[in-house]
């Protein structure tokens, strides 16, 4: 039993890995694509009811433009790649809102919110959309990059590995199973889950700066950015290793390492390929899909809602 179970186990993972097509790394996806949109458009509509939509019509507009941008460079790079099928998961939505933390988020199917806090961090300088086009981007990878579903599919292998372990254990005495419970789950918590989130910040991170870039923005803004989010931390970043995050000056260095090389491949994509899209982006961003309904619970509270 134990060796069809582990069987079974080994052949979903093989059938359920795709690939992140902007960085070529591999990924599990158990969730599927409508389940995914269903739940977060659910959680993205509650968290807008008690939402309060900044009422600043200028900082909304540069927010609301920066977007605007970075959407129709995701919609060039997928069209260019062969990627059009994917075309039809996104309604772009875009908002400014009032709350005083340093964040931003993308639901999977397009709703992109910044809060007020982050705007303030940012600034009025010259580099404003710069580094504004790095927080969207950033966002907007995780959606690409289909992280969402990835961590709800980590989620329910976890659970399968419980499952697995359980009956592995099941002729251990209550007190034994309890243990060797309690150490799976700090075991995948802190050696996987955390981990992966790591590698999810970072891997949008660059995809970020390669949309800024096709976007026409400046992709060094990342870093100065980056500095900017480390000033304000006071230095009081949790240990890496508990941390869902990379630190600070980790993204630094491989943001760092990183903008010569999307400079170099992207930086003579034509700007107008995304600016000739955004006409068909802001026809998009007044409708929202809608029509599919939440069919399980399965993939509910699992962090859709995925920030820097």
């Amino acid at each position: 039993m134990k060796k069809i179970i582990a069987l079974a186990s080994v052949s979903l993972l093989l059938v359920a890995c795709s690939t992140v097509s902007m960085t070529g790394r591999k990924q599990l996806n158990l969730v599927s694509e409508s389940e995914i949109l269903s739940a977060s458009l659910t959680e993205y509509q509650s968290y807008m009811k008690s939402a309060k939509v900044s009422k600043d019509a200028a900082a909304t507009a540069v927010v609301k433009g920066v977007a605007e941008r970075i959407a129709a460079a995701a919609e060039a790079y997928l069209t260019a790649t062969g990627q059009t099928a994917d075309l039809q998961n996104y309604a772009w939505e875009f908002n400014l809102t009032e709350d005083p933390n340093l964040n931003a988020f993308c639901m999977p199917g397009g709703k992109i919110v910044v809060y007020s806090g982050m705007l303030k961090l940012i600034g009025n300088g010259a580099d404003r959309d710069d580094e504004l086009a790095a927080v969207i981007g950033h966002e907007v990878g995780h959606a690409i990059a289909k992280h969402g579903q990835e961590r709800a599919s980590q989620q329910m292998l976890q659970q399968m590995g419980g499952s697995v372990l359980g009956a592995v254990v099941g002729g251990s005495s209550a007190q034994t199973q309890q243990v060797i419970a309690t150490a799976y789950g700090l075991g995948t918590q802190y050696g996987a889950l955390l981990p992966f989130s790591r590698k999810h910040e970072l891997e949008a991170d660059y995809i970020g700066i390669v949309l800024a870039t096709i976007a026409g923005y400046d992709a060094d803004a990342a870093v100065t950015l980056w500095q900017k989010m480390e000033a304000a931390s006071g230095g009081q970043a949790p240990a890496q290793f508990m941390s869902t995050h990379p630190s600070s000056s980790k993204r630094i260095s491989e943001l760092q390492k990183n903008i010569p090389q999307v400079k170099a491949e992207y930086g003579n994509v034509s700007k107008q390929t995304a600016a000739s899209q955004s006409a068909a982006t802001q026809k998009k961003a007044t409708t929202t899909k809608s029509t599919t309904k939440s069919k399980t619970t399965t993939t509910k509270g699992t962090g859709f809602k995925i920030g820097l």
